[in-house]
């Protein structure tokens, strides 16, 4: 059974949250959410907490009340604070570079990739080969960040491609003959 579902979301003073029976929208400094929450999950929302509890007590209802508490719980923080994921390009010629509201990335092949950020997305580049990804919304700040990186995911020869700026690559050693 989920202990997550047992623990309320703390809602802080500067983010107000609207339940509206399976519906909540949550608005903060940075901006505003709305989810649709499962049928089988019941929020109350008292004293800047919102508590979760499930129609059925049932394992997987459970399940999908911790599910729900964490999903809530990201748009809460991503109103309020934002989420942010930075990626690196590691090899020769390999740079990002934005044009406006589009991402421009030479990562060696014959053409340069344009990328196009979502809506509520903001793509910045302190260098060359840095490249932030900030927004509300986690899933989609993972999403951007995950496409960004599959146009050149890290090779384990060299290590060249576009990575994220905690991971680490596992090399291999160059084939002996």
């Amino acid at each position: 059974m989920s202990r997550i579902a047992k623990l309320p979301v703390t809602v802080p003073s500067d983010v107000e949250v609207n339940v509206n029976g399976n519906r909540i929208a949550i608005k903060g400094s940075k901006g505003s959410l709305e989810r649709e929450v499962h049928k089988s999950v019941e929020l109350k929302l008292e004293d800047n907490t919102v508590k979760f509890s499930m129609l059925e007590v049932d394992a997987k209802n459970w399940a999908q009340a911790g599910t729900e508490r964490a999903l809530i719980n990201n748009m809460v923080i991503g109103v309020s604070q934002g989420y942010e994921k930075k990626l690196e390009l590691v090899g020769v010629g390999y740079r990002a570079q934005m044009k406006g509201a589009v991402l421009n990335l030479a990562l060696g092949y014959s053409h340069d990739i344009n990328f196009t950020a979502p809506e509520g997305i903001q793509i910045a580049t302190p260098s060359q080969t840095e490249v932030v990804i900030r927004g509300i919304d986690k899933q989609v700040v993972g999403q951007v960040a995950a496409q960004i990186r599959s146009y050149r995911s890290p090779e384990p020869y060299k290590g060249k491609g576009v990575r994220y700026s905690d991971e680490k690559v596992r090399r291999k050693e160059v084939k002996k003959s």
